[in-house]
């Protein structure tokens, strides 16, 4: 009976593919809510416009171009001039999910899981039913136009259609093309003009162009003619990896050993290090067989303060025998590499004190194009930027966090830009560490007494390899305690800044205020004096309208100097 009825429940068995699974949860991909859905596909082929210039050398042009054909119904515009994309890739980029150039790559990105355009794709098939229009040019004599659907069953891509034309022009780049269905725009802070304008100030060297539905051409004109560095690729530190990375890695490489492996493929490990990995495996071997409890937790105290000699010297004949056994897991090719030997391996790793992750690959915006990004976009009387010097979460993670404020001017009210990876983020702020760090500052300190009303504009900037999202919409920042504590150190030292500026600024109204005073009554003392000393009232007047005057300047000077 049991038999049967296993039989009859497994009947609908069925292995569902990445791309099925997306499709019925593209609220997990951003793609919840009219508006958000529709900025969310601006932001997809905004953010692989930009990543492919930049890694090609290319000074960006983005025009993105919203036409409305319908009620809640839009054809999605974007190109750009970037390397453009080879004909046997496009069904891979456009049409594949976890498919792409940085998802395996340690690497800073501003994509980095292989989702985004495909997803894009996948959104506009499931609304409108149509495919997507692709036209590409590597800047060879053919241009290439593909239009392309996703066969979600197989979590492929194909091409329905495809033309050639001859490329006269010399033109390079891409176009994309797509129909979507059930989203609206609007100009809200979380709509495309808002997301663009965001991604502007945080890419001074970005040209931008949006066609919003009725016809108006605004343009975000680039400040800077300074390509960024392209990012380089870092390797993975031992405090950042788990039994599972180590495990898998090794199944991959191309290195003889073990040993090579780590060297190889690892910051941080030297030959020298790998030994210091074998002596530290080798006595926690020592110490799990240990069977009083006492001395086991004194002995994995002694292991912490870094007296692996002495525990091991202290073991005896056994412990020079384990230590040749473990040595020997260094010498094996890395694909015999067992899950055990793998767990051991991270547990040392634990212990081993490495240098921090080299910080070569991080690509920080810079203090410079902040403060030009924000003056050219928000028009602000006062700007403050800082980078603080690189860190890690985690134990192994590098990470940098680089803040602005601008504060009066055009700016009417309190606003937090969330970036990653120079990449806005629009939604989900109240899951943002982001956002409680800026909340957690006491404002009132730097002379901002009510925040909510204060013309002020905070901009936070957070790079890594792995930016650790709370979701796969990569819209909210991780509460790491680590990230969130430079955030606030960075917010500080700017707010100093400010409240420099701030305080200089109401003594300069506080001196105007007392001038235009004592102006105010110097004819009336001027008459009096004149009957007193019998003397023109217009030359005392003119005695003491100079004597205001440099005395004021005399003023002026000195806190010039100071």
């Amino acid at each position: 009976m049991a038999k049967s009825e296993a039989k009859e429940l497994f009947k609908e068995f069925k292995i569902q593919s990445v791309s099925e699974f997306f499709r019925r949860n593209a609220a997990m991909l951003g793609y919840t809510g009219k508006v958000r859905s529709l900025t969310t596909i601006i932001h997809e082929a905004v953010t692989n416009a930009l990543d492919a210039c930049e890694e090609a050398g290319i000074l960006p042009y983005v025009r993105v171009e919203i036409e409305e054909l319908g009620k809640e119904h839009y054809k999605i515009i974007v190109e750009d001039n970037g390397p453009g994309i080879p004909e046997k890739f496009i069904t891979h980029v456009f049409g594949k999910m976890l498919a792409g150039t940085k998802a395996h790559r340690n690497i800073q990105s501003r994509g980095q899981q292989g989702i985004g355009i495909s997803g894009a794709v996948m959104f506009a098939q499931m609304t409108s039913g149509k495919a997507t229009r692709v036209i590409t040019s590597t800047g060879d004599d053919v241009t290439l136009e593909a239009w392309v659907m996703i066969d979600v069953d197989k979590n492929e891509g194909k091409v329905v259609r495809k033309i050639r034309h001859k490329n006269r022009e010399g033109w390079r780049g891409t176009r994309i093309e797509m129909e979507v269905k059930d989203v609206r725009y609007i100009r809200s802070k979380q709509g495309p003009y808002w997301y663009l304008k965001l991604t502007a100030i945080a890419n001074p060297h970005a040209h931008i162009e949006l066609i919003e539905p009725d016809g108006k051409l605004i343009v975000f004109p680039r400040g800077s003619e300074e390509i960024p560095d392209p990012p380089e690729e870092m390797k993975p530190h031992p405090r950042g990896v788990i039994t599972d990375d180590i495990f898998r890695m090794a199944k991959k490489t191309r290195r003889n050993s073990i040993k090579r492996f780590l060297v190889g493929e690892f910051s941080r490990i030297s030959d020298q290090k790998v030994d210091e990995i074998v002596r530290y495996m080798a006595a926690l071997r020592l110490i799990k067989s240990v069977e009083e409890d006492k001395k086991r937790e004194q002995l994995y105290e002694r292991l912490a303060n870094g007296d692996v000699k002495l525990i091991l010297k202290g073991f005896g004949k056994r412990g020079k025998a384990v230590l040749r056994e473990t040595s020997k897991i260094m010498e094996k090719p890395p694909e015999k590499l067992t899950w055990h030997e793998a767990e051991e391996i991270i547990e040392a790793f634990k212990y081993i004190k490495f240098l921090a992750p080299p910080t070569s690959g991080l690509r920080p915006i810079g203090d410079e194009n902040i403060e030009r990004g924000l003056v050219n976009i928000l028009s602000p009387e006062f700007v403050t930027s800082l980078t603080r010097p690189p860190k890690v979460y985690r134990g192994g993670i590098p990470f940098q966090v680089e803040v602005g404020l601008a504060f009066g001017g055009n700016l009417t009210g309190f606003d937090i830009l969330r970036y990653a990876n120079r990449v806005p983020l629009l939604f989900d702020a109240g899951s943002c560490v982001t956002t409680s760090a800026v909340k957690s500052v006491e404002w009132k300190r730097y002379k901002v007494d009510n925040l909510e009303d204060a013309p002020l504009v905070v901009f936070v900037n957070v790079i890594s390899v792995h930016v650790p999202y709370t979701s796969t919409g990569k819209q909210s920042i991780a509460s790491e305690s680590e990230i969130y504590e430079e955030i606030r150190l960075a917010l500080m030292e700017a707010g100093r800044r400010l409240k420099r500026y701030l305080s200089g600024k109401h003594k300069k109204l506080h001196q105007v205020k007392r001038r235009k005073t004592l102006e105010k009554y110097v004819n009336e003392v001027a008459q009096a004096l004149s009957i007193l000393i019998e003397k023109p009232p217009e030359e005392i007047r003119t005695h003491f309208v100079n004597l205001i005057e440099r005395r004021f300047e005399e003023a002026a000077q000195s806190e010039g100097g100071a």
